[in-house]
């Protein structure tokens, strides 16, 4: 097992500084001076060089990209041409709302994906199956957007269950944060669910299919140990693999859910970075997530060697 994860961390710290440079070298090539957009108002040759010597825009690329990493693994991340703060305690300040979202949105897709798809696979071909599919086919055709604004107008207006907009932390209040939180959990994870189920209910149908399968019903097992303690779990690295991809999608899709629902997280951040070129605001958040979505990838690896051994051998053996 130590062994493994060596591998996979060494794998994840050259991805990592493959990301930086792509990172670096994307935002310098968005179109535009930077230093127009922090002058303002006033342009002149004078204003121009002085704003380029502060932030260094005058260095050579690799002596920007140096800085930018050795300022990173000290955890600066620079400071925010647009409010003058640091950014890593802007990123600090969205992170726990981004966070937040992607987890509950994670429940919301795990939880509603798997017993969906148990259920489609084991009542095949009966009405369970046409509504789990129906239910599927919906989450991955309604657009994010129409999905966020139907869900405000049935259950924060009409029925004021839930609340519109804004964000509450839950430490200070956990009852409103979660008023706040269930509309765009559902709407950034029903997606998610559609796919989960999907594909929880192919591989149920191919667990189920199997020849130990049959050989645990012939030894008497209960039809719950055959489904749960068997087919479930061998469907589960299929399952796994799914959320692993689709995390991504979850991330990139917070951005717009957080616009919807007036949450202050990182798509705020990312939104507010790329229309004033906030360069060092928007390196650190695009930074940060990605190394959140390799941390993720190396999470559902160890998932992998959990579930199956082979898989944990396999890689210690390369």
């Amino acid at each position: 097992m130590a062994a493994y994860l060596l591998t996979r961390l060494r794998q994840c710290v050259i991805t990592l500084i493959l990301v930086s440079v792509v990172v670096f070298a994307g935002i310098r090539a968005l179109p535009g001076d930077p230093a127009l957009a922090l002058a303002g108002e006033e342009r002149s040759p004078e204003a121009l060089a002085a704003i380029r010597a502060e932030y260094g825009l005058d260095d050579n690329i690799v002596i920007q990209y140096g800085r930018f990493v050795g300022h990173a693994l000290t955890g600066d991340l620079g400071t925010s041409s647009r409010t003058g703060l640091p950014v890593s305690d802007a990123i600090a300040e969205a992170l726990p709302v981004t966070l937040e979202l992607a987890a509950l949105s994670l429940l919301f897709a795990v939880v509603l994906g798997i017993g969906a798809g148990v259920v489609a696979a084991v009542r095949r071909g009966r009405p369970e199956e046409w509504l789990a599919n129906a239910v599927a086919l919906l989450g991955l055709s309604v657009p994010t957007f129409w999905l966020g604004i139907v869900l405000v107008l049935g259950f924060a207006i009409a029925v004021p269950v839930f609340a519109a907009s804004g964000y509450v932390p839950f430490g200070t209040d956990p009852l409103d944060n979660l008023r706040r939180m269930v509309l765009p959990a559902v709407v950034l994870g029903s997606g998610l669910a559609a796919v989960v189920m999907r594909q929880t209910r192919a591989a149920m149908l191919d667990s189920l299919s199997a020849d130990y399968i049959r050989t645990a019903r012939a030894k008497g097992l209960s039809r719950r140990e055959v489904i749960g303690g068997h087919a479930l779990r061998n469907s589960l690295v299929t399952v796994v693999t799914v959320l692993g991809l689709q995390l991504g999608h979850l991330i990139s899709g917070a951005v717009v859910t957080e616009q919807i629902f007036v949450l202050p997280g990182f798509g705020k951040l990312t939104i507010d970075a790329v229309f004033t070129r906030d360069y060092a605001t928007l390196q650190g958040v695009v930074l940060c997530t990605s190394a959140a979505y390799i941390l993720i990838n190396l999470l559902v690896d160890v998932a992998y060697s959990a579930i199956d051994p082979r898989i944990r051998l396999g890689g210690a053996a390369r």
